[in-house]
């Protein structure tokens, strides 16, 4: 959220120093890769929502081209998908929440880098700040916008489908 702050190679949360940015990165790396063996029934499952991804500093009015559909365990598995439109890719992604400290951190399946974190209190807002930690060392500060959930049509209930002729 807007109290962790990178400043000169530290990562600062309100005015105390909490870690190096490697330490900063390696912690929610060891989050993110700290997944449990079983798999959550489905019914244990929560849809977080689909975010359009933004890096900061991009152009008011530049249409997104990344997006992340994020689900969450009650164990705290972070499950989901990351599309990206100009290349036409969609890839899975998978995570966990530490309960602790309540940072949620996830990558690309099988991945390590680049590694995406916020808070899981920032994921029930409609746009959240993240920080995406990269292979070179190097990180960026992203923003996450809630998509609105496509409205049902009330006609197409009522319409059955016709059957290929």
């Amino acid at each position: 959220g807007s109290n962790v702050y990178y400043d000169d190679g530290n990562v600062y949360y309100g005015d105390e120093v909490v870690a190096t940015a490697d330490e900063y990165a390696a912690q929610a790396e060891a989050i993110a890769t700290n997944i449990p063996e079983e798999t959550p029934a489905e019914e244990d499952w929560m849809s977080l929502g689909v975010f359009a991804l933004t890096q900061d500093g991009e152009p008011n009015g530049a249409e997104p081209t990344m997006f992340l559909q994020l689900a969450v365990s009650k164990q705290g598995i972070l499950s989901g998908s990351l599309q990206n439109v100009t290349t036409d890719s969609v890839q899975p992604i998978e995570g966990m929440v530490d309960k602790q400290s309540q940072r949620a951190a996830w990558t690309v399946a099988g991945e390590t880098r680049p590694l995406m974190e916020t808070g899981i209190g920032n994921l029930t807002q409609d746009t959240a700040p993240a920080l995406i930690h990269f292979e070179d060392g190097s990180t960026q500060q992203w923003l996450m916008v809630r998509m609105d959930q496509p409205k049902e049509d009330p006609k197409a209930k009522s319409t059955p489908a016709t059957p290929p002729q």
